[in-house]
């Protein structure tokens, strides 16, 4: 559910800026669209208008059951027939994606608000965000033998939970880094200590870095994006100089951010411009600047970095 990202731009675009000139007649029609989506891949009435099948070799690259995915129970959660990877998920209801849908509604109710005036319309999409959390709330959860309550990475509805997570955003690592969740919310704390872990199947640790990667590269390939999604969301000094050694010295000597790395290997890499990677390291680093972490950064760099 890419979509949501040019609501989270605009929201935080207007609270910087002060600037409320964008939420005009465009906006009001991309929003209705929005809502229209999301209740149509809600799934209640019928599989919604939106399918999609491919002649490929890759597995992840087409969705089974006639382009629809498989099957869901409606049960108020929101349908993604991909991931943030561009992955076919294996069970629809992709759990990070519905909560960043459900603050995204929330926020769009903000501006209907406070810069539409519409109380009706502002209502319309805090409703919808209020029964995508309860479904979460009943849904998305579940218990692990070693972690406690987790948030599982996909579930359908049926009681069919995915436990695993992938690096591209949204993913679980970074609910709290997009605002979905607390920080300091324990369940989330609970699942961030699974993702990153051996016990996340798609988490890999090797001779020169450790991370999570996903299906769309494939094993051992960890991706600097969780790295960074790792530092983003730590509250440890510690954790937060590991990941940038680690981002520093994966880098195989180019300078950039690559989209994935070989556990052992740096100079395996894929992608040696990615301009998503690139971007949040930069915007982690302000980050930290912005918190008062610059000595820390100092110190980094004084230790050969």
């Amino acid at each position: 559910m890419k979509i949501q990202n040019p609501i989270r731009l605009a929201y935080y675009y207007w609270k910087v800026t002060g600037d409320d000139t964008i939420f005009g007649d465009l906006w009001r029609e991309a929003i209705s669209k929005i809502i229209k989506t999301f209740r149509e891949q809600q799934r209640k009435d019928n599989k919604g208008s939106y399918r999609f099948m491919r002649t490929t070799n890759r597995q992840y690259d087409t969705v089974c059951n006639d382009g629809y995915g498989n099957p869901v129970k409606p049960v108020g959660l929101i349908a993604s027939v991909f991931r943030p990877s561009d992955d076919a998920t294996v069970f629809l209801y992709l759990v990070p994606s519905n909560f960043f849908a459900m603050t995204s509604l929330r926020k769009i109710a903000e501006v209907l608000t406070t810069v539409n005036h519409d109380a009706a319309a502002a209502e319309e999409f805090t409703n919808l965000a209020d029964e995508v959390e309860g479904a979460l709330k009943k849904y998305a959860t579940c218990q692990h033998p070693k972690y406690g309550t987790i948030y599982a990475f996909e579930v359908d509805g049926f009681g069919n939970q995915l436990l695993m997570d992938d690096a591209n955003v949204p993913s679980l690592l970074a609910m709290a880094y997009l605002g979905d969740v607390a920080i300091d919310d324990p369940v989330y704390q609970n699942t961030r200590r699974f993702v990153w872990s051996e016990d996340n199947p798609y988490f890999f640790r090797g001779k020169v870095g450790e991370g999570i990667g996903g299906p769309h590269i494939g094993y051992d390939m960890v991706w600097p994006m969780s790295i960074m999604m790792r530092a983003f969301t730590s509250q440890d000094d510690n954790e937060i100089a590991q990941c940038l050694q680690m981002l520093i010295d994966t880098d195989n000597g180019t300078g950039f951010m690559h989209e994935s790395f070989n556990k052992d290997d740096a100079s395996n890499y894929t992608r040696s411009w990615f301009a998503w990677q690139n971007t949040l390291f930069g915007e982690l680093i302000l980050k930290l600047i912005d918190d008062g972490k610059a000595d820390l950064l100092r110190k980094i760099q004084k230790q050969g970095l």
